[in-house]
């Protein structure tokens, strides 16, 4: 038996007693999980967002850890080798796959936490292990691999890169959290000339400023949209990237659009949102939408290693797996604690 993070229903999680999982297929590999975090989707499910997780699913879908088993299928993987789990399991062989989009995997996708147990727990078993798992670079710090399990490649191929973040545009990022900081991170490789976070939290303001956003709106302080637009001389932004997952913010974000601008939608929605035809019919406008596919994350890792890029200081606080409650009700408050990305300590 092991302890593990369970979903139990609407608003109800627990640390409960469950087996720990074995080997179901030769392509299998068990990790023994040393460091994981909580993510915003976590929430969204805690909240009954997401009906494909039913209640006694173990939540998680981020984590480094060590092999602890593989399967005889298993060729790039050993018993003890140090692993950064991928949000994403990718089998790399079905006609999804073949095209880059392992978030529609037919026999993986986005599963982890989801349809299968997930990461919050002491093990967890992880299906495609060969194309599921990338080798932690060694002299790299682990806590902040845990960064590109999701957040890091979900902001940089959801948001910037669906968004068409090129030189010299125009961008606002709506959501400060931590996807949205990744996205402002990672957009800042592309040169744009102007990079604006929308939140209504002024911590996380802050923060994005001190991450290179050239300009910082508060919603909740006047007219946001008038105060976007006079950023740009009423034009709009070339890219828009929603990361909140409300129907307000969709909305905000229809507004900001320029000409032959792109909105990308990053956030998970839980309910419908309004989509403005009536204004935006003629405008050339695009309209994304995204499941991370984490093709970016051998280029990501790549960054962290050679020391271009650090994820770590999207860390902001440190639990014990035995706290794991708390740490949900910390990350659930993150205005009132300033919560970021936190590691959960096995």
């Amino acid at each position: 038996m092991m302890k593990a993070l369970v979903y139990q229903g609407v608003n109800k999680i627990a640390l409960a007693e469950k087996p720990k999982p074995a080997l179901k297929a030769p392509s299998d590999a068990v990790i023994k999980v040393t460091k994981t975090t909580i993510c915003g989707t976590d929430l969204h499910i805690k909240k009954g967002d997401v009906p494909t997780c039913v209640p006694g699913t173990i939540l998680g879908h981020e984590a480094v850890g060590v092999v602890d088993d593989a399967g005889d299928g298993v060729k790039s993987f050993k018993k003890g080798d140090h692993v950064l789990i991928s949000c994403i399991c990718s089998c790399a062989t079905c006609e999804y796959c073949r095209k880059g989009m392992y978030s529609h995997c037919t026999t993986g996708g986005w599963i982890l936490g989801n349809t299968i147990d997930g990461t919050q727990a002491e093990y967890v078993r992880i299906p495609h292990a060969d194309s599921s798992l990338y080798r932690v670079p060694e002299g790299v710090d682990e806590s902040a691999l845990v960064m590109l399990s999701d957040i890091y490649p979900t902001g940089l191929e959801c948001g910037v890169i669906n968004s068409r973040v090129s030189p010299g545009s125009t961008v606002a990022i709506v959501g400060a959290g931590p996807v949205g900081l990744a996205a402002l991170i990672t957009a800042q490789m592309y040169s744009p000339s102007l990079l604006v976070m929308v939140d209504m939290d002024s911590n996380r303001l802050k923060v994005a400023e001190s991450f290179g956003a050239h300009s910082t709106v508060n919603p909740g302080v006047g007219d946001a949209v008038e105060q976007l637009m006079k950023l740009t001389d009423g034009k709009g932004y070339d890219a828009v990237i929603e990361a909140v997952g409300v129907p307000a913010t969709f909305e905000m974000c229809q507004k900001l659009l320029a000409p032959g601008g792109t909105l990308a939608n990053v956030g998970v929605h839980g309910t419908k949102v309004d989509l403005h035809l009536e204004t935006l019919w003629a405008q050339n406008i695009s309209i994304t939408t995204r499941l991370v596919d984490t093709v970016t994350t051998p280029m990501l890792l790549k960054l962290v290693q050679s020391g271009k890029l650090d994820p770590k200081k999207l860390i902001t606080h440190t639990f014990k797996f035995s706290e794991m409650e708390k740490a949900y009700e910390t990350f659930g408050q993150a205005s009132k604690h300033e919560a970021l990305k936190m590691i959960i300590e096995m």
